[in-house]
């Protein structure tokens, strides 16, 4: 049977080398001490230890937000709110940009390019662009198209950049609007129905309408046929954006109400490139002026008297 002294802690060898070359050299003893005093702050058996941890807590909260790119901005009456919508850099919206050029299936525009930091930056010169592109390859198709025409007086149209300014601005907010609200409205019919943010409807329309721009551009080009295939594959890859995007979040949905609304928003997207088609870049058709015959002369005989 073994003994108490056994039983007790046996020094190691190192630890005694050590001594013996320097017996002066402090050392820490792990047994238990007998001052009251050393064991007054002590926890008793069976007492919870608490730590503090708000601080650290804390820095780790404000660390993972740095670090998931999340941004505390102040209420929408202050200028860093508004700021915040700018805060972006280029590599970030030419990968956006990219994204409504390239459209994949299973691959959400949300999910994947915004990651929970919507922009405005990208949206608004994104529209600001399409306007002057369309309303300048307009006036270029249409001085193009006249150009042999001697009876044709090319006058600057300015006025076309202001209707394109209503219907682009009118489309890519109030649209965003619209759809927004009613998935909204449909998020607390149906609790299954999820939905986006509002600055997440308005980013993924801005940046669909992207790929109108250099469309508008080729639109000069005055063959219908080529001008027809462009806007198909224009709404086709924007279009894809869209229906990719808030499919997964209408799909929940009874099975009319998801049809209908992602009917609706590649009509509204259809009627836009159409309407701007045929507006800016009609096809005018001179017919060269009738030649005027003269009358023949019949000569009139001179009788003699």
């Amino acid at each position: 049977m073994a003994t108490p002294n056994d039983l007790q802690f046996q020094e190691f060898e190192e630890a005694a080398d050590l001594l013996s070359a320097d017996p002066g050299a402090p050392t820490l003893s792990m047994s238990a001490s007998n001052d009251p005093a050393a064991t007054a702050g002590a926890p008793a058996a069976g007492e919870d230890v608490r730590l503090d941890l708000s601080e650290d807590e804390a820095a780790q909260e404000e660390s993972s937000e740095l670090l998931g790119g999340q941004k505390s901005a102040g209420g929408f009456w202050t200028f860093e709110y508004y700021q915040s919508l700018f805060n972006v850099d280029t590599v970030q919206v030419l990968d956006r940009v990219k994204g409504s050029l390239m459209p994949l299936p299973g691959r959400n525009f949300v999910k994947h390019y915004l990651r929970n930091n919507p922009d405005l930056y990208g949206p608004f010169w994104i529209c600001v662009t399409l306007v002057f592109s369309v309303a300048i390859s307009g006036n270029l198709s249409t001085f193009l198209s006249s150009l042999g025409d001697p009876s044709y007086h090319h006058r600057p149209q300015f006025h076309r950049v202001t209707i394109a300014a209503v219907v682009i601005f009118l489309y890519a907010w109030l649209v965003p609007i619209g759809l927004w609200a009613f998935l909204t409205w449909r998020q607390g019919a149906e609790r299954q129905v999820g939905g986006y943010s509002f600055l997440e409807t308005v980013c993924v329309y801005g940046y669909s309408l992207f790929i109108y721009i250099p469309t508008s551009i080729l639109w000069i080009i005055s063959y219908e046929w080529l001008r027809w295939t462009l806007i198909v594959v224009a709404m086709v890859i924007s279009g894809s954006v869209l229906v990719l995007t808030f499919w997964p979040v209408v799909r929940d949905d009874t099975r009319v109400t998801a049809v209908a609304t992602v009917v609706t928003i590649v009509v509204l997207h259809t009627l836009l490139a159409i309407g701007c088609k045929l507006y800016f870049f009609q096809t005018s058709e001179h017919t060269p002026p009738a030649a005027t015959i003269a009358p023949p002369i019949h000569p009139t005989p001179v009788t003699a008297h």
